[in-house]
């Protein structure tokens, strides 16, 4: 049974891919992989899956689970591809050109009202896992998001996980969607560049670009959504926002397949509910810390509370994802959603771990 977020000063091709579905899909097929271990041992089944930020703290179980080696235990050899937002991911996989994407539950809703069948297999999150940040300069202007009117606000990519929570957050609190202005900066150097040149007022942003952003001091901490309890006072309950999730019919059709990714991840889950965030960074690649494991580590610890130990879908989860879109989003808001065809619990259930 189905149970059911480049910088503003990007050259304008960059912006238009953000728009267009082709055009996005054009990139996601050149990216290469990305990170240490990004590539599989060459042995067993073959499988692809596309990132949306393989460096994102939020999306760590997949590179941490090919340096585990659980995913060749399980006799998969599994490329790891990178986008900087989950948009992006969302694309690849609908263009058919990855069989699966790491990004936020909420896309499977928003595709399902266009028309795509897709569904998350494995929920690696019961939180967003993600962080409204202020810039040092706009500090005193905006102190919630009841001030984000006529203000700029950095998303990692228009259509992105970030741009739906920001909208829904300006709408929350009395601000229409219409009253600020969102722009694609991407994470990492880029977005705290457009927070420290005055790009952006405020956005949306996960470790470790947070941790970078605190350390550096261009920028303080306005909504914290990296625990449940961030994310129940933000959003009014759990919102599950890290997953894989594949379209519907490749499940249907490689059940054996999408079991041993299931099984791998969950397996990486329970190892990360039982070791510290320094032994976690330790098996990262190098250059994820960017010269500063202590850092790292710190980002990681931040964010360690809103994953699951499981891979199973948080209670009344899908419900407040649903709650949120339909806020701000008149296409689901007049739509007939039906959540039990969003994720499946079928494989987490059976998983070997």
């Amino acid at each position: 049974m189905r149970k059911t977020a480049r910088y503003a000063a990007l050259a304008a091709s960059g912006l238009l891919a953000l728009s267009s579905l082709t055009a996005c899909a054009n990139d996601a097929a050149s990216t290469a992989s990305t990170g240490s271990g990004a590539k599989g041992d060459g042995k067993g089944e073959k499988v692809k899956i596309m990132v949306g930020g393989l460096d994102k703290v939020i999306y760590l179980p997949a590179m941490l689970t090919q340096r585990l080696g659980y995913f060749d235990a399980e006799g998969l050899d599994v490329e790891l591809l990178s986008e900087p937002a989950g948009v992006q991911a969302e694309t690849a996989l609908v263009s058919g050109q990855v069989q699966g994407a790491v990004g936020f539950y909420d896309h499977t809703l928003d595709l399902q009202v266009k028309g795509k069948s897709v569904e998350s297999v494995v929920q690696f999150s019961q939180a967003p896992g993600e962080v409204e940040v202020v810039s040092t300069k706009a500090a005193g202007k905006v102190k919630s998001p009841k001030d984000f009117k006529g203000k700029k606000l950095g998303v990692t990519g228009l259509g992105s996980s970030t741009d739906f929570l920001t909208k829904y957050l300006a709408v929350k609190n009395g601000v229409n969607v219409s009253e600020c202005t969102p722009v694609a900066v991407g994470a990492g150097p880029t977005f705290v560049a457009a927070l420290q040149q005055g790009s952006i007022d405020a956005g949306m942003t996960t470790d470790p670009t947070v941790a970078t952003i605190l350390d550096k001091k261009a920028g303080t901490i306005l909504v914290d959504m990296r625990t449940p309890e961030g994310s129940q006072a933000a959003l009014g309950g759990p919102y599950p926002s890290s997953s894989l999730y594949m379209q519907t019919d490749w499940v249907n059709s490689h059940k054996s397949t999408v079991q041993k990714m299931v099984n791998a991840f969950v397996k990486t889950l329970k190892w990360m509910s039982t070791h510290s965030a320094t032994e976690i960074a330790d098996k990262m690649p190098a250059d994820y810390s960017q010269g500063n494991k202590n850092l790292y580590a710190t980002a990681i610890k931040s964010t360690l509370p809103m994953f699951t130990k499981d891979g199973v879908m948080p209670a009344n989860g899908p419900e407040t994802v649903e709650k949120v879109l339909k806020a701000f989003n008149p296409t689901i808001k007049n739509a007939d959603v039906d959540l039990d065809k969003t994720y499946t619990t079928e494989f987490v259930k059976n998983a070997t771990g």
